[in-house]
């Protein structure tokens, strides 16, 4: 059994400026808690201070870490930062921190359904979209069911960042995981579902961010694209190399 019980991975591009809040925030919820726990910062390939940011809390508590990467995209820095994980649960976080911290609760045995992946949504039972804009929200609607219809039937909510994995589906499901971009999300829980392991969705706080990486209709397209790569690569047996 490993000594580290929660790893929280937060992939990185360019984050200096909403790192520091977020590294403070989530290192503070973590102090209140018993178990041992640590920190990945996964910097896929950051041209600004990144990576000085995450070294400098370092300094202060080793938890923290940092896995330098190449820039390849955010399901490249997430599937890294999950294999480098030593957690019994490793939960996913973006670095806006747009779900609250303190949320993660949820998401944990003891609050939690008993299940491999458990998965913020914005769309189960107790959700809260905050601050989301009519037009951004119409987008996700299409989105969402275009992503049920081709890889992810049942799950309302694939792409929320905020998720928890139990080791042995982590290690799994991420060892598989081929797209660097940002359908990765939809790439695990569909391997999930294959794999035999079990998704479970809970009602989470959402804070829509003005300035969010994600396009909705460049990245939308794009992961329409990778969603119908998604399905040509397990019916040609792509998965199981």
């Amino acid at each position: 059994m490993s000594d580290c019980y929660l790893s929280v991975v937060i992939p990185a591009y360019n984050e200096e400026s909403r790192l520091p809040e977020t590294l403070e925030s989530v290192r503070a919820y973590l102090a209140g808690k018993a178990y041992p726990w640590e920190i990945i910062v996964a910097d896929d390939g950051s041209e600004d201070a990144t990576a000085a940011t995450v070294s400098r809390v370092r300094q202060t508590d080793e938890r923290v870490k940092l896995l330098p990467l190449p820039h390849r995209g955010k399901g490249w820095a997430v599937k890294n930062g999950m294999l480098a994980a030593r957690g019994e649960y490793r939960f996913l976080c973006d670095a806006d921190l747009s779900m609250p911290i303190d949320l993660l609760d949820r998401l944990l045995p003891g609050n939690a359904p008993t299940s491999d992946i458990v998965i913020g949504s914005r769309e189960a039972s107790g959700a809260r979209r905050i601050g989301e804009p009519r037009r951004r929200w119409l987008m996700g609607r299409v989105f969402n069911a275009m992503t049920r219809v081709l890889a992810t039937p049942g799950i309302a909510d694939t792409q929320c960042g905020f998720k928890v994995f139990r080791a042995a589906a982590a290690e799994k499901l991420f060892a598989r995981q081929a797209l660097d971009g940002f359908a990765f999300d939809a790439e695990v829980l569909f391997l999930a579902r294959r794999c035999g392991f079990s998704v479970a969705e809970v009602g989470i706080d959402w804070h829509y961010r003005s300035e969010s990486k994600v396009r909705p209709i460049r990245d939308g397209w794009r992961t329409l694209r990778d969603l119908v790569i998604i399905r040509y690569r397990w019916l040609s047996g792509f998965y199981e190399r």
